[in-house]
């Protein structure tokens, strides 16, 4: 399955006005659901893309893609805490 991750910058402005409220910067998208984190692991082959004409639906021009395994982490938000595996059979 592919997968794309990109830096929220939005987020990333926010945590740096509000250190007390943080938000995750990254995000990573499939054809079926979004996932917010803070780290992404990567196992396997990726590629940055930087796409200016042609930005994903929430206006990103830059991004990660790839088909390998991922595991995102959040470490930071309240009751969101914890790992989230795609494809984590190689993980």
């Amino acid at each position: 399955m592919k997968k794309r991750i990109h830096v929220n910058q939005h987020n990333i402005r926010h945590n740096a006005k509000h250190p007390d409220h943080h938000k995750p910067v990254l995000t990573v998208k499939t054809y079926k659901e979004n996932i917010k984190c803070d780290n992404v692991y990567i196992a396997g082959p990726s590629q940055v893309v930087y796409r200016p004409d042609k930005p994903l639906s929430c206006g990103a021009k830059v991004w990660i893609e790839t088909e390998a395994s991922i595991l995102a982490i959040n470490e930071h938000d309240e009751g969101e805490e914890g790992t989230h595996g795609l494809d984590n059979d190689r993980l």
